[in-house]
């Protein structure tokens, strides 16, 4: 019996070594899982921040190259309003004293009639 209990004791250290061992496996897995969350969240982290950055910059060669445009239309507009503009003044200096004159005659050379109802 006490060869039967002795082997019954080593039996349940075997079990007792085993179960620390299977511990620690566990623990190594649990560390090795963490480690792999915690680096897909960094390189995730990274990845969101280059593909931001290159938006950023395709947002900026976009924005340039249209603002660019507007500024351009927007001079060619001005330069049009300017012509215009001139055209405009150059037409009433040439036909200004006629205006006046057919203003003052206008003017002195009213009828009076009765309204109509």
């Amino acid at each position: 019996m006490v060869k039967s209990s002795a082997q019954n004791s080593a039996g349940i250290q075997t079990l007792l070594d085993a179960e620390r061992e299977a511990q620690k496996i566990v623990q190594k897995a649990r560390e090795y899982r963490t480690k792999r969350v915690k680096d897909a969240r960094s390189e995730a982290q990274k990845e969101i921040e280059e593909y931001r950055k290159q938006k950023e910059e395709e947002f900026k060669k976009f924005e340039k190259e249209h603002s660019s445009g507007n500024k351009q239309a927007e001079e060619d507009a001005n330069k049009e309003t300017e012509a215009k503009i001139k055209e405009i003044e150059a037409i009433g200096k040439k036909s200004s004293s006629k205006v006046v004159e057919q203003l003052v005659t206008a003017a002195t050379n009213a009828k009076a009639e009765p309204l109509r109802a």
